[in-house]
């Protein structure tokens, strides 16, 4: 092997956090050098990543909804590996990560990957600063780097079994993206909702601009959009003044709810 390549998409750092604490331990434990490729933002998503058959990969994308985030989908499918081992995992704001870890599975042994570990690890959740709080924390990093150095153990002693068949239940489709509900069971379309921007706060540094993993924020008026906002948290809890905010009844109502419901301390889950 020649190379780590830890790939990641991390629009407030927590999974970038998560994936490099697993690439490195894993780049420590074989003596190999460690190479990054974040297609967070829109210009580093204009080529596919390639893995050569000589890599180890790291891949790592957040939950959103218990699935993948849909709309970086055709971006995904277009990474490519070659008979390339890789450990993969997913970041979850402490409610649960569903069908997520599966579908990535799922799409990197499509795109030519063997499968040697998984994860799902948890962090602050994307609408909150109170779900899942400070995590990953110190003891979410150690079982990252205990999860990684198994990973580097079975990789240097040539096992090449997969962790497909651990990893999948019986054979069905993924279930449908989550959806917020009342407590009358209705839902609650916040499809549409962005944050705004308060302009007694705003100092027009267009750090939002940068930070948008869509590149929807106007960079000649940081209250207008460009196009679809995906609620990742990032110009709202990237923003050094403090200005980005929601104020959509229905968003707050379900953020809310998930920090009544979620309020415990969910636990990671890895399969090798």
């Amino acid at each position: 092997m020649k190379q780590v390549k830890a790939a990641f998409f991390s629009p407030t750092g927590t999974t970038r956090r998560l994936v490099l604490a697993l690439a490195g331990t894993l780049s420590e434990a074989l003596d190999l050098p460690l190479v990054q490729a974040d297609f967070t933002v829109p210009i580093r998503r204009q080529e596919p990543i390639v893995f050569g058959g000589d890599e180890i990969a790291v891949i790592g994308l957040p939950v959103y909804a218990g699935r993948l985030p849909n709309l970086l989908l055709p971006y995904v499918k277009t990474i490519q590996g070659h008979d390339t081992p890789a450990v993969f995992l997913t970041t979850f704001g402490n409610r649960n990560y569903d069908d997520a870890l599966l579908e990535l599975g799922l799409l990197l042994q499509e795109q030519g990957f063997r499968l040697i570990g998984a994860g799902a690890f948890v962090g602050e959740h994307a609408f909150s600063r109170e779900l899942g709080a400070g995590r990953p924390d110190r003891r979410d990093i150690r079982k990252v780097r205990e999860f990684a150095r198994a990973a580097a153990e079975k990789i240097r002693a040539g096992q090449h079994d997969t962790v497909w068949e651990l990893l999948k239940e019986e054979e069905r489709p993924l279930k449908p993206y989550y959806t917020p509900r009342d407590r009358q069971g209705n839902p609650i379309n916040i499809l549409k909702v962005k944050p705004k921007t308060d302009l007694s706060k705003c100092i027009g540094c267009g750090h939002c601009v940068t930070l948008c993993p869509m590149g929807s924020i106007d960079p000649r008026d940081v209250t207008q959009y460009l196009g679809v906002c995906i609620k990742c948290g990032a110009c709202e809890k990237g923003c050094p003044e403090g200005a980005r905010y929601y104020d959509d009844p229905g968003y707050l109502y379900h953020k809310s709810e998930l920090e009544l419901q979620y309020a415990r301390r969910a636990q990671n889950t890895v399969f090798l």
